[in-house]
């Protein structure tokens, strides 16, 4: 049998999972990719788990009865997977698990091996990521149980931050309360680090460690200036509801609308909470869907608000970070939205006329991997990430 790394991404409503080959180095395709989403889902919606191998062919298809209130439906999913992954995993050993753990505060800027009071320290994070952490250490303990004495991997989402100057973390609050942990942190960092590795293929190498603002659009959105292949500041801050106007999320909002809400709508926590996680962004706004796709179908005048909205943000928060980096020399667009929304893409980057950038329609059109004139000063790039082979890779060094 051959060695493999699996990944685990344990989200609230979904767990992304993939087995990667553990050789002299580690393949960015994996040997089979999926996912169960659907966790938690209202109104009588079975989970479901999709499956394929490396060469497209699918692997399962399946609706799953999970019984029960949301957090027991995970527990139940994470067990139907383990399960799952031992009836399929034939011809591999799984030989290490590593895990995309959003929160790893300033005590963790590198990938980890963990270990009992790792984990414990990770509980501690569950204050600064309240939606996400939990649902990431259910899948620390779930594989810990199901494979005994295989180590794992902690690869924290908040680590490529840490390059940033100091000045890009901190909030203008007393320092009694920034000293407690209360700063800007940014996330999407596994995806950020992907596009900061793989660049220079796609740049030469003057652009690729100049002023480069990378676009992660997706369901969550952010986007991170990076000089020198590092991260310079990022939209994202002390939490994922920061910065970019997103599928369910705010981004950005002026603390005092929340002060209003409290003391004149009789908002709690837990109501503001749902209110800014759940019920805003695209889906707020246009009152008909959080997916882009649907969206740029519609005709109603809401849907067109809210992609309006969304790439009015996006604008405006790459004139920002353009400012932090003095310049930009490249836009690169990734996630779901950012490599196939044409639309979004054509929207945001007429916008940047006046610095010299010039798109080329047909490239665009075809979600091409460059899709700047040849004339244009600022190179466009769309680049596919791959959160997971970064994973698998730190997890293959690190239990070496």
């Amino acid at each position: 049998m051959a060695n493999a790394i699996l990944t685990l991404n344990a989200g609230s409503s979904s767990i992304k999972f993939a087995l990667f080959a553990n050789g002299a180095s580690i393949p960015q395709q994996p040997e089979l990719v999926g996912q169960i989403d659907g966790i938690g889902a209202a109104g009588g919606q079975k989970a479901h788990l999709k499956a394929v191998s490396a060469g497209n062919q699918l692997l399962d298809n399946i609706d799953l009865d999970l019984a029960g209130p949301a957090e027991s439906q995970h527990k139940l999913a994470l067990n139907f997977l383990v399960d799952w992954l031992h009836r399929h995993e034939a011809g591999w050993r799984i030989c290490g698990v590593g895990h995309r753990v959003v929160h790893g505060a300033q005590k963790f800027s590198q990938p980890i091996v963990l270990d009992a009071a790792i984990t414990d320290a990770l509980r501690g994070f569950i204050p600064l990521a309240p939606l996400h952490q939990p649902h990431n250490l259910a899948g620390i303990d779930a594989l810990a149980a199901a494979l005994p004495g295989i180590p794992q991997v902690a690869c924290f989402d908040t680590a490529f931050h840490r390059s940033q100057p100091e000045v890009a973390q901190l909030f203008a609050l007393p320092r009694a309360i920034t000293a407690q942990g209360v700063r800007r942190y940014g996330f999407h960092g596994l995806s950020y680090e992907y596009i900061a590795e793989v660049l220079p293929q796609h740049l030469d190498a003057s652009r690729a460690r100049g002023r480069v603002v990378v676009a992660h659009l997706g369901n969550g959105a952010s986007m991170c200036a990076m000089k020198d292949l590092k991260s310079q500041a990022s939209t994202m801050g002390f939490t994922a509801v920061d910065g970019l106007m997103m599928g369910t999320r705010t981004g950005n909002l002026d603390p005092g609308v929340l002060l209003y809400l409290m003391d004149y709508q009789q908002m709690d926590a837990k109501a503001l909470t749902r209110l800014l996680y759940k019920e805003s962004g695209l889906l707020g706004v246009s009152g008909i869907s959080q997916d882009m796709r649907v969206l740029l179908d519609s005709p109603a005048a809401e849907a067109r608000e809210a992609v309006d909205l969304f790439c009015y943000r996006i604008v405006r928060e790459i004139g920002s970070l353009a400012a932090a980096l003095e310049g930009l020399d490249a836009l690169i667009f990734t996630g779901g939205i950012g490599e196939h929304g044409a639309r979004v893409r054509q929207q945001v980057c007429t916008r940047f006329d006046w610095l010299g950038l010039r798109l080329d329609a047909a490239a665009n059109a075809a979600n091409a991997s460059t899709i700047s004139a040849a004339d244009s000063r600022i190179a466009v790039c769309v680049i596919p990430t791959n959160e997971e082979w970064i994973i698998a890779r730190h997890t293959a060094k690190l239990i070496a």
